[in-house]
């Protein structure tokens, strides 16, 4: 793989993550100063080294095998410009609700529209298929099926805590979600 390429990626991958995590953090905020509530156990932590560290394994591992062929390269790439379009459909859907972490507003009502209205977890759609872009974009034999498999794990059991934090907020909507959820 040419050494210009390796670079590119990186700067496809790490410059949009950048952006992501400020919007992130800013929305963050927004929710506990609505009172928002972070329900204990979740993955978040393995998920802030794993996810840019599959990305890192993965055009390491291309530039150790010399990189995919150049239809590979363009069929991950168009699969990371769709990838990152349901994303950002996902966070401009949410608006200041969208964040990194599962933290849940009372009296907030679930958001049913935009990418919502046609898959339950549209974000986390966008990341299996960023991660496989980049599989393909790099040639990651290796480090793809097992970043990909590892952070599937991780959203697994995220989007269960998600699952049960919404779940409870929706069937005690009087009761103060502290009372319900057990915070991180």
């Amino acid at each position: 793989m040419p050494g210009v390429i390796p670079v590119l990626i990186a700067a496809i991958v790490f410059l949009p993550m950048l952006v992501e995590a400020r919007r992130a953090a800013a929305n963050e905020r927004a929710q506990r100063a609505r009172g928002g509530i972070e329900p204990a156990g979740d993955v978040y932590t393995m998920m802030q080294v794993t996810y840019p560290g599959a990305f890192l394994a993965m055009i390491a591992e291309g530039v150790l095998r010399g990189g995919p062929s150049t239809a590979l390269l363009m069929i991950g790439f168009a699969l990371f410009a769709a990838a990152k379009m349901l994303k950002w459909w996902a966070i401009l859907t949410l608006g200041s609700f969208w964040t990194f972490r599962v933290i849940v507003v009372p009296g907030a009502r679930l958001v049913a529209t935009g990418p919502y209205a046609y898959l339950p977890h549209p974000n986390y759609v966008a990341v299996a298929g960023e991660l496989l872009a980049v599989a393909l974009m790099t040639g990651a034999v290796i480090a793809g099926p097992i970043g990909a498999i590892g952070f599937a794990v991780l959203m697994w059991k995220r989007i269960g805590l998600e699952a049960r934090a919404l779940r409870s907020a929706q069937q005690h909507p009087q009761e103060p979600l502290g009372a319900i959820l057990p915070r991180n």
